[in-house]
């Protein structure tokens, strides 16, 4: 059938859903096969190191998802089974970069009437120092330690001070049910964030939390254009013509930090005088003579993905300062957030995987979400189109061919180089229609004569338009077509905040 590729590489079977018509990205395609030398570096640990035990660890299955496009070591839309080890590049460094969506009670047109007043308060809350996010050690150890449930525990330390105003207690522990491992990873240790965590009783801002990051990282104001699954949108709070909010990001620097410590660790339980493996791809494997590292990683992976969880909660408490002082308030409901990078535990037939996501959605079906109130419906998967493009939220179907995943995105077309070279009609197009917040404001006059800050601003416009993606229509089409997840509605970007 149409939009499915299946190949064997080494020794493994992968299967690549792709839109139609879509030929995979040569230098994607370069990656994976360095990826999948992995077994030729199992094979040799497990002739030298007796860390893993022949076939108990191998490489299961690995798919594409539709927005399989070139990452940096491993592609962006790679999903790996693995049976008693794991690989951290196959999560990535942004580690739980992520997904969060809001339903509301706001009209565009509401919207629409105070745009002006909106774009400047946005300007100021998210770019110009207007975050106000206060937290004292004791809530930052509690946060890398407990993830939002570490929060709940401590949150009277800022006694509702800058944005803690909207922290209600009764609604946070409800919205955990909403968040994909309640958005809480036990830890052991805070490895290398002495310094961030600061002093236990003292309130003081740090740089992070609250921060969109940069790429195709996103808080997106959008209306819902169409409704697919009436049933399943009414349970959701999905009303044609409303306003949601869906974003985009992770754990920033704490992630990379992160990543850092989680190579040096797979390099240090590397076997002295073994070659080290070309691709600079290294498992850490589940064994007893390696628990130190196994136990440290899961640590360090935890408290990166931890802060990814809040980063999102202070997101959204940003957006709805901003409706607040403009607009007078509104309600907002978190209907769901889940990451796309990072590594699950998953049981199978009565033996334990892992699952690797690297820009990749979590997408289980009525049997995965059981005792939740998606029980009935599936997992929400939310999947954005490209800037100025269609997003949509669908229903997971808990495909395990695909292994319980879907696209986390468009995916990319066209190299951020190149999509910032000509293109020049379609980003007028694109300019004249579309409202984007960034830190630069290039309406300022003092702005007018610094041609160098302007053209920095425009070639991170152009490298992030509609044009440089695959069409989220046809990326949307395959999921349905190979039962992935199921479309539930369709949204429009009102206006978009990137750094």
């Amino acid at each position: 059938m149409k939009y499915k590729i299946e190949w064997k590489d080494r020794k493994n079977e992968i299967t690549c859903y792709l839109p139609e018509e879509s030929v995979p990205d040569k230098n994607a395609v370069a990656e994976l096969h360095q990826m999948t030398a992995l077994e030729e570096t199992l094979e040799r640990l497990e002739s030298v190191s007796g860390y893993f035990q022949g076939d108990a660890s191998q490489i299961k299955k690995i798919i594409l998802t539709p927005d399989f496009h070139k990452g940096a070591g491993i592609p962006i839309g790679t999903v790996m089974m693995t049976k008693g080890f794991v690989v951290p590049q196959a999560m990535g460094n942004d580690i739980n970069c992520g997904m969060r969506f809001y339903t509301t009670d706001l009209s565009e047109e509401k919207i629409q009437e105070k745009l002006p007043e909106l774009k400047a308060k946005v300007r100021h809350i998210f770019f110009e120092g207007g975050r106000q996010i206060p937290m004292t050690g004791r809530q930052r150890e509690a946060l890398f330690h407990y993830g939002l449930e570490g929060l709940l525990e401590t949150h009277q330390d800022s006694d509702k001070s800058g944005l803690w105003r909207y922290y209600q207690r009764e609604t946070q522990e409800r919205w955990l049910n909403r968040t994909v491992f309640r958005g809480s990873l036990k830890t052991a240790d805070t490895e290398g964030l002495e310094d961030f965590i600061g002093s236990y009783d003292q309130l003081t801002y740090d740089d992070q939390i609250g921060t969109i990051g940069g790429g195709n990282h996103f808080l997106e104001v959008q209306r819902v254009a169409e409704i697919y699954d009436g049933q399943t949108a009414n349970a959701w709070n999905l009303k044609k013509g409303a306003v949601v909010v869906m974003l985009h990001t992770g754990s920033l620097t704490i992630g990379h930090h992160s990543g850092f410590i989680n190579r040096k660790i797979c390099q240090d339980i590397y076997p002295v005088g073994l070659t080290h493996p070309e691709n600079k791809i290294y498992p850490i494997p589940e064994s007893c003579t390696a628990q130190n590292a196994w136990n440290r990683f899961w640590s360090v992976s935890g408290n990166a993905a931890n802060f990814g969880f809040a980063n999102r909660l202070f997101l959204g408490f940003m957006i709805q300062e901003v409706f607040t002082q403009v607009l007078g308030g509104c309600d907002m409901e978190l209907l769901y957030d889940a990451p796309h990078n990072y590594i699950w535990k998953k049981r199978v037939n009565g033996e334990d995987y892992f699952i690797h996501r690297k820009g990749a959605c979590c997408a289980g079906g009525c049997e995965e979400m059981a005792g939740t109130e998606f029980a009935y419906y599936g997992e929400p998967v939310m999947i954005p189109g490209s800037m100025g493009s269609s997003s949509y939220m669908l229903r997971g179907l808990g495909n395990p061919d695909a292994l319980w995943s879907a696209s986390h995105g468009a995916g990319r077309k066209k190299s951020r180089g190149d999509a910032i070279k000509g293109n020049d009609e379609a980003f007028r197009q694109f300019m004249e229609t579309f409202h984007v917040i960034t830190p630069i404001d290039p309406s300022r006059n003092d702005l007018k004569s610094r041609t160098d800050i302007l053209k920095k601003w425009e070639e991170t416009i152009r490298a992030e338009a509609p044009y440089a993606y695959k069409d989220i229509n046809e990326v949307i089409a395959v999921h349905t077509s190979h039962e992935m997840a199921a479309p539930v509605a369709r949204m429009e970007p009102v206006f978009t905040v990137k750094s």
